[in-house]
């Protein structure tokens, strides 16, 4: 049991929950203006946990096939056999009831937004095939955090949320071009769709950058709507520095994408939610 836990958690990339967990946070601090209470919490958890199992499942499940030929991606469990795709398919199914289910507990609009919500998280797998704006659907996936935080707490999607919202969905984008990098040869190879096999090394950075400008502009609207007062700017000059910092190492080193990807962005969403928080408090 621990074992297929384990690959089921490889399978997920679980520990890539770090991205999104923050900002839906973030979105139920500002909607409650403190402690949105135990309950939103459990709820919001298991609703965040069981989208992205069911976005990934989907994912690893369409794309065994391109994932098997890519040696970077040869050894996950959807291609090496210690996940079977009868699994997947049973992971999937579980994760959208779970996530309809909690959407359900949480209030009426959150329940009519879960099914449209989970056709967008696997809609990237399908897109990426066709398109080039696949970025900007997996992005579009995480944006949507913040909006299933305030629905939780507010029952409506207020202005600021859209403006956090969007810019989840361009700080995603951007590192995504970062990480997507490593692919390129394999993309253009197999033609995939992707920014960095249609544009280049060098554009992809360019576009990479425009879009983490427009999510510090963006999280900048956010703080000017929601009153965020002091500690939103120390939230949005600091996520810009560490973009700034993210946007070095790839520049200096290719071989700097992982921990520009995992250790850069991992701690920018917690370190944006700990000085929210921080504001709201004092």
């Amino acid at each position: 049991m621990r074992r297929k836990l384990k690959d089921f958690s490889e399978l997920v990339m679980f520990q890539h929950s770090v991205f999104s967990l923050p900002f839906i946070f973030v979105a139920m601090v500002v909607a409650a203006h403190g402690w949105f209470g135990w309950r939103l919490l459990f709820l919001g958890l298991v609703a965040a946990v069981s989208a992205r199992n069911f976005a990934m499942g989907v994912n690893r499940y369409l794309d065994r096939d391109i994932d098997a030929l890519n040696p970077r991606t040869a050894g996950r469990p959807s291609v090496d056999g210690r996940v079977s795709t009868g699994q997947m398919i049973g992971f999937i199914a579980l994760n959208a009831v779970v996530f309809i289910f909690a959407a359900w507990w949480i209030n009426p609009l959150a329940f009519s937004l879960s099914i449209p919500i989970l056709l967008v998280l696997g809609a990237y797998t399908f897109f990426k095939r066709f398109s080039a704006a696949a970025h900007l659907i997996l992005g579009l996936s995480l944006g949507l955090a913040p909006i299933a935080g305030v629905v939780a707490v507010e029952s409506a999607i207020p202005l600021w949320s859209i403006a956090l919202a969007l810019g989840v969905m361009f700080w995603v984008a951007g590192f995504d071009l970062l990480y997507s990098l490593q692919d390129m040869a394999f993309d253009k190879a197999h033609g995939l769709h992707s920014i960095p096999s249609r544009f280049g090394a060098q554009k992809t950075m360019k576009i990479a950058q425009l879009f983490h400008l427009m999510t510090v502009i963006l999280w900048g609207a956010f703080v000017v709507l929601a009153h965020g007062g002091l500690f939103g700017w120390l939230a949005v000059i600091t996520s810009a520095a560490m973009l700034g910092y993210e946007h070095y190492l790839v520049h200096k080193d290719f071989t700097q994408i992982d921990r520009a990807f995992f250790t850069v962005n991992g701690y920018l969403g917690f370190v944006f939610f700990g000085l929210i928080v921080l504001g709201e408090v004092l």
